[in-house]
């Protein structure tokens, strides 16, 4: 059998147990009752791929926000017969979870289950102890707080996913589709996936990592000092400027610009001019640019090779997986 994947008795699917704490995120749930619990009749197989079984630690569970309020499931001893262990996220995770909670994923890990996360449930799988010294990855948004609390696991925060055998662990919440879909194909192969992921119009595999959407904002410049001179470099990105002569137009020497630098942003006159000329790339491409070689002069980034280099190293997408993500036709995709 794969990694991760437990011993189940013959003449039964696997099954999958689903623990809906309070709080719980309801768009996990979807996810995962969506991806494991449905039936496939127009896959033409003799069975379900999978069981579900919604597990709570109380006969009535109020989701987030109490958009939605789960009774009548099974309770937390389910998790106990299950073959693998989906554990959704919740905002409040600075918040312990329930000992009842953190038990049952124990048990899950130790008697062989394989365990996933979604979005910020690794929060809870690093409660319980299941992560400490292994790979694993949340939500971009969170990742100080992960790290400031489970300081032992191996966050890796630029992915969408981590499959680290019998623990897996998604990013985000749709980052959670990517890991499920991934788990179908380890399971039953890339045909059975692909056919899933058709069914739920989802690309059954995604470019790139998390990176490509986290939220970059224009540095704050705490002392106006800067301010001039980055207005006066942002308008002529496409230009070879050099750090010699952003520190001319400055009128100071380039080591005092790199001090300015260091203390007002926190990074480096390169580092800074290398991101707004990525960053105006990105913006060309989304404008409907086709040509590498336009959208890599009038950046500034020189060629095409240094353009895929810079945008991959960036938001970890090539410019046509770029364009297909963000560029116009993805816009008219979405539409149609």
């Amino acid at each position: 059998m794969p990694q991760g994947s437990s011993q189940r008795p013959l003449g039964r699917p696997h099954r999958v147990a689903v623990i809906v704490d309070e709080g719980t995120n309801p768009f996990e749930v979807g996810v995962a009752t969506e991806l494991f619990g449905l039936p496939r009749p127009e896959l033409g197989l003799s069975g379900p791929l999978y069981e579900v079984l919604v597990c709570t630690p109380a006969r009535e569970v109020r989701l987030n926000h109490g958009f939605f309020t789960v009774t009548g499931a099974y309770g937390l001893d389910a998790v106990d017969s299950a073959d693998t262990l989906v554990v959704p996220g919740r905002p409040d995770n600075v918040v312990p979870r329930g000992d009842d909670v953190l038990d049952a994923i124990r048990r899950a890990h130790a008697r062989g289950a394989r365990v996933m996360s979604l979005c910020t449930g690794s929060f809870a799988l690093a409660e319980a102890g299941l992560l400490d010294g292994r790979r694993a990855t949340t939500h971009w948004m969170w990742t100080d707080a992960f790290r400031a609390l489970h300081p032992r696991v191996r966050l890796e925060p630029d992915v969408l996913f981590v499959d680290d055998g019998d623990i897996l662990t998604a990013a985000g919440s749709a980052a959670a589709l990517d890991l499920g879909l991934h788990v179908v194909r380890r399971d039953h192969g890339a045909e059975i996936a692909n056919a899933v992921s058709r069914r739920l119009v989802f690309a059954a595999h995604r470019d790139g990592g998390q990176l490509q959407f986290v939220e970059r904002p224009l540095p704050e410049v705490p002392d106006e000092s800067l301010g001039p001179l980055l207005a006066w470099a942002r308008e002529r990105l496409g230009e070879p400027l050099t750090v010699t002569e952003l520190a001319v137009h400055a009128a100071v020497s380039p080591a005092t610009l790199h001090r300015r630098f260091r203390a007002q942003l926190g990074t480096t006159p390169l580092a800074w001019l290398t991101g707004e000329r990525v960053a105006l790339a990105c913006r060309l491409i989304e404008r409907g640019e086709e040509r590498l070689d336009v959208v890599a002069a009038r950046s500034g980034l020189g060629t095409g090779a240094n353009l895929r280099a810079r945008l991959r190293r960036e938001t970890g997408l090539s410019p046509s997986a770029y364009r297909r993500r963000f560029g116009p036709a993805a816009g008219e995709a979405v539409e149609a």
